[in-house]
């Protein structure tokens, strides 16, 4: 499997880039906002890639980060969702905006994008939310939080987990409890908050 592409971006389509490896034309499909990243023509590019394979068809599909590959990937494993389906959501959407609108519940973002009625926003939801919490919690703020004082980190977690639809007496509970210190990540008190909220419910 292709995991990773790396040489010269030769041409440009509307849902697609040729990559020039040494000599060999990768064909690679890629949403809107890798689109929208794209270096100039002849420079260099590095693509994740995801590897599509059929009976009748391999196909690569190129994003610009990781996360972008990891929620495309996930959408491929929701009933309905194919490729065409999972790349116009990462076309429409930020990694940072899917995961908040999962993890909100809301339908109506989800709905809204073509391909998506409101049953798949329905199953994207069920399949995926505690999935993509649990991976990607550092989406829900927009904040690495690596370089961020405990106080502004729990702060930022408490919020986090108000957004989700906990109570702001069981966050606080949960922060409490979670056992993480002055030097965990964001991510980390969040994860770990959502693990205590689990476990008590």
């Amino acid at each position: 499997m292709i995991a990773l592409l790396t040489g010269k971006l030769a041409a440009v389509g509307t849902d697609h880039v040729v990559i020039d490896v040494n000599g060999v034309g990768y064909h690679v499909q890629i949403a809107e906002l890798t689109r929208a990243q794209l270096p100039a023509i002849g420079t260099a590019l590095a693509l994740h890639i995801h590897t599509h394979v059929r009976e009748d068809q391999l196909a690569l599909y190129g994003f610009a980060s990781l996360a972008e590959r990891a929620l495309f990937q996930r959408l491929l494993g929701v009933a309905n969702v194919g490729p065409k389906t999972a790349l116009t959501v990462l076309s429409k959407l930020t990694p940072a905006d899917l995961v908040r609108a999962v993890a909100a519940e809301d339908l109506a973002q989800l709905s809204a994008i073509p391909g998506i009625g409101k049953k798949t926003a329905e199953r994207i939801v069920v399949d995926l939310k505690d999935r993509l919490i649990r991976e990607h919690a550092d989406l829900l703020t927009g904040v690495a939080g690596n370089g961020a004082s405990a106080r502004g980190a729990n702060d930022e977690a408490l919020s986090a987990l108000c957004n989700l639809g906990y109570t702001r007496q069981a966050a606080q509970r949960a922060l409490a409890a979670s056992g993480a210190t002055a030097t965990t990540p964001l991510e980390g008190v969040i994860r770990l908050a959502l693990r205590e909220l689990a476990r008590v419910s």
